[in-house]
């Protein structure tokens, strides 16, 4: 028991003043004395500190401060590479069926024969039907770290094919998307910040025309974030030598300030960044540094607000400490965290200037908000979903009928859907008891085009093209390329 005190030792004293811990702590193993003769059910020394003591401590105190036992520890270590395990295949998600929509070359998936269209129709024994999207989610994740085994029907068969898939290592790309919107108009969907962000967005950009871009849009939404220092470098591709990125206070850190290095040659092009309420740390770094030295206009919805600097200290028995010890700031003086209930969480407070809601400028003397998060400077609210569009995505119509029509016909990139698809795919709909009124399916045809077409595209040519697609019906991605255009 002795080394769990000492790890509990350890936390402590990483949170409180050594000469305040002598009573405290005495106070903590009399408990634990009483819990271990006492309790009605055996306790073991790890349930009372590393499930218990430890966590309540960093919880009470701060919501953002992790205890890592020795297994977390060493998990943590192994997932800062962003390459995890996986079968290389995207799949279109959801509740009770899962649908292949592309497999990657030389990936598990693709060895063992999976295609688009292909039906999952159990995982391990887990009857995909019976699940919902969560539920499924968490299947999925769980699969791909040990060999999983399939049922698998394929387009157009009634026979099922049982597969087994043994996951590899997978590469996460942190730029998603790269493709032109419009003629010098690219667009770049980045899904997280890594070591090879800044050079994977360069390289996009080059490819997309480099310097002779009119303009570009950069889509952080549902972007978590990730390194601070590929978000340095990010911010460096577009910012003027000299110029502030970021800014860390905190209560025993000193303050830092991240500038553009002088020797950056950024580019030039009007830039638009996506935001939404998924959007935090790194990708926020970015984008409110944009915002303040008028770089880029922001638009989509308020991003999630995480501008914690955490520190990771590891402790004695092969145990880890993520504690906050400051916060991050934009360039006007914005912090980036949300606020936390100062009542409750007094060590966060504590540990930078408070979270309060104050009026801040950009360069261009512009009013920007604090109060934590950025807030877009066009809001666009993602579009309302209305009851014919959940019907039809609730039952996959459009990638059920993309595979049905892709069996019997070639389609190539000028593909387009005709009014006589349209009627096809009504007619589809109508044997699934999806029968719209004429109203509704005038009001739909628009949406139903561009799905039919997204889904046809996906399955034909791969996800990358039908996000092309995708895009024309997007509106905060062709309000953002409205405002790189003018």
């Amino acid at each position: 028991m002795n080394r769990l005190i000492a790890a509990f030792f350890a936390a402590t004293l990483a949170l409180c003043a050594a000469d305040d811990l002598d009573s405290e702590l005495k106070s903590v193993i009399s408990a634990y004395a009483a819990l271990e003769t006492n309790a009605a059910d055996p306790v073991t020394p790890e349930q009372a500190f590393y499930q218990g003591a430890i966590p309540g401590l960093l919880h009470v105190l701060d919501p953002h401060s992790v205890f890592f036992d020795p297994g977390q520890f060493d998990q943590l270590k192994k997932m800062e590479s962003s390459t995890q395990k996986g079968f290389g295949s995207v799949v279109s998600l959801i509740p009770g069926r899962v649908i292949i929509l592309q497999t990657l070359a030389g990936t598990p998936s693709a060895r063992a024969g999976l295609s688009p269209g292909d039906e999952i129709l159990a995982v391990n024994g887990y009857v995909v039907a019976r699940l919902d999207l969560d539920q499924l989610t968490e299947l999925l994740s769980e699969s791909r770290q040990r060999p999983a085994r399939l049922a698998v029907r394929r387009a157009g068969s009634t026979h099922v094919l049982d597969l087994t898939l043994i996951p590899a290592d997978m590469q996460s790309p942190s730029v998603e998307r790269a493709f032109l919107l419009g003629p010098g108009v690219g667009y770049i969907r980045v899904s997280l910040f890594d070591e090879h962000t800044a050079q994977d967005i360069r390289a996009s950009i080059e490819k997309l025309g480099g310097d002779r871009l009119k303009g570009l849009v950069l889509d952080f939404r549902n972007n978590p974030g990730g390194l601070v220092e590929a978000a340095v470098e990010t911010a460096s591709l577009f910012l003027r030598p000299g110029q502030t990125i970021l800014m860390v206070r905190g209560r025993h850190v000193p303050e830092k300030v991240e500038a553009v290095p002088t020797g950056a040659t950024p580019y030039g092009f009007k830039l638009a960044i996506l935001i939404n309420g998924k959007t935090a740390s790194a990708s926020e770094i970015v984008t409110g540094a944009m915002q303040d030295h008028d770089r880029a206009t922001v638009l989509g919805e308020p991003s999630f607000g995480k501008g914690l600097v955490q520190t990771v200290y590891p402790m004695s028995q092969g145990t880890g400490l993520a504690l906050t010890t400051a916060l991050y700031y934009t360039p006007s003086g914005r912090s980036i965290q949300k606020p936390l209930d100062v009542a409750r969480f007094e060590l966060a407070a504590a540990t930078a200037h408070p979270n309060q809601a104050k009026e801040f400028h950009t360069d261009g003397g512009r009013t920007v908000t604090g109060g934590g998060g950025i807030r877009p400077d066009i809001a666009v609210e993602p579009p309302a979903m209305s009851r014919l569009r959940a019907a039809m995505e609730a039952s996959a119509s459009f990638t059920t009928f993309a595979t049905e029509y892709l069996r019997d016909h070639k389609v190539t990139d000028s593909f387009a859907v005709t009014p006589e698809l349209l009627d096809q795919f009504q007619v589809f709909l109508a044997a699934r008891n999806i029968a719209p009124g004429m109203t509704e399916w005038s009001q739909e045809r628009d949406f139903v085009a561009n799905r039919l077409k997204t889904e046809i595209f996906n399955q034909a040519f791969g996800v990358e093209k039908g996000d092309e697609v995708d895009a024309l019906r997007d509106p905060a991605i062709q309000k953002a390329r409205a405002a790189v255009s003018q």
